[in-house]
């Protein structure tokens, strides 16, 4: 695994789904692809309107998050990019997500499980938050950061042989 390090700050004015393509073409042209390799890079984030939540900085960040999401519907943006030394190919997946309205002892406890840390929009739907997540519409592995049935035919484009040596 060789991540590229690039700046994830939102420009001025930028929409969510706009900024997530930007961040996840940013990346794939970062890396350094030779002969034979297949790169795959990703970012999510999630939007409240067109307000961006990124990964919080500290508790009191994640508190704030987590009282916006709160009894609300938002979405969830994964960007995902394979790259060859070719060719990039991208796939774009918005999922809805509906938070239940939480308590301040729900939000509390989950800030003392320390779940939120480097997680855009301070969750993760794949733990303890997952409690927290009565519906959605749209890709569960999206949310939770790489959208498996997209992913695998972006691969599959580039002739990765994903479904090789099952048998």
């Amino acid at each position: 695994m060789r991540p590229p390090d690039i700046d994830e700050t939102p420009l001025k004015g930028e929409d969510p789904r706009a900024y997530c393509r930007r961040v996840t073409r940013g990346k794939a042209q970062a890396m350094d692809v030779s002969a034979g390799e297949v790169a795959l890079c990703a970012d999510t984030t999630v939007a409240l309107g067109r307000r961006i939540m990124g990964k919080p900085t500290d508790a009191g960040e994640a508190a704030q998050f987590l009282h916006l999401l709160s009894g609300r519907r938002h979405k969830v943006i994964t960007c995902v990019a394979v790259r060859t030394p070719e060719r990039v190919w991208e796939r774009e997946v918005v999922t809805t997500v509906k938070l239940k309205r939480l308590s301040d002892v729900e939000v509390n406890a989950y800030l003392a499980s320390g779940d939120w840390q480097g997680k855009a929009g301070a969750y993760a739907i794949q733990g303890p938050a997952g409690a927290f997540v009565p519906w959605i519409q749209g890709s569960y592995t999206a949310v939770m950061g790489l959208p498996v049935a997209e992913t695998a035919a972006l691969l599959t484009a580039a002739g990765y042989p994903v479904y090789g040596g099952w048998a």
